[in-house]
């Protein structure tokens, strides 16, 4: 699989504008850099569906010590995090 970054991004921002969709809120403005859970956009049920749709999406397990803001705080780090794991 040959990933770039950019459309690692578009992905995960369609796929957050989806989830607060479906939560009656408006995520089309979400940053690359802001904190997801921070933005109130998305309650827990869909951070949790998040990372299930990114794990199967992207073909990978995340390990429960790599759950965290740094590595799935916001796209720029879900991009990057999964960038480094498939290295």
């Amino acid at each position: 699989m040959n990933l770039n970054r950019n459309e690692i991004k578009a992905a995960l921002h369609a796929k957050v504008v989806e989830l607060a969709k479906a939560l009656d809120m408006d995520a089309s403005g979400v940053a690359d850099d802001d904190i997801l859970p921070a933005t109130g956009l998305l309650d827990s049920s869909a951070i949790l569906e998040l990372v299930v749709w990114f794990e199967a999406t992207y073909h990978f397990s995340i390990k429960q010590e790599e759950l965290n803001i740094d590595n799935l705080g916001s796209i720029n780090a879900m991009a990057d995090f999964l960038l480094a794991r498939k290295a």
